[in-house]
């Protein structure tokens, strides 16, 4: 069973990142306080996969603590693709939505060389949501992606 390990949010693009146990969530302004979740986005929230981001780290040669990929939600046991775009996750009573890849950016080039080319293949540097219903999230709250129909 997937649960939610991390919670961070920043207020600014390049802003200082901030950790939470809880936080709400919306469809009208993502999570509480950060600065993607602007109703009507299509990636109001990320999501990375622990143990995508810990082979990454392994391939480029460091240990980098998650919120330095500056998603907002960690969870374990979970690994993104393309086949997941269009399905939904509930984390607790929230519901979202992935519509897309989250692509690496040259900071992380920055963090460590070779991070960015480690997190490019399988999805690695997570995925983003809009979110559909709103609610409050958890630490160790349950993940599930639920199946298409």
């Amino acid at each position: 069973m997937a649960k939610l390990i991390g919670i961070a949010t920043h207020q600014e693009s390049k802003g200082k990142i901030s950790t939470h146990s809880e936080i709400s969530i919306t469809p009208e302004s993502g999570l509480e306080n950060d600065y993607q979740g602007k109703k009507n986005r299509q990636t109001q929230v990320t999501l990375l996969s622990l143990k995508s981001w810990q082979q990454a780290c392994k391939e480029a040669g460091k240990e980098i603590n998650w919120t330095e990929r500056r998603a907002n939600l960690l969870i374990d046991d979970i690994e993104f693709s393309e086949s997941l775009i269009g399905s939904q996750v509930q984390i607790g009573n929230v519901l979202l939505e992935i519509t897309k890849e989250t692509d690496p950016c040259s900071r992380m080039d920055a963090l460590q060389p070779g991070l960015k080319a480690a997190l490019t293949p399988d999805w690695r540097g997570g995925a983003r949501c809009k979110v559909l219903r709103k609610g409050l999230v958890s630490i160790g709250d349950k993940v599930t992606i639920l199946k298409r129909f």
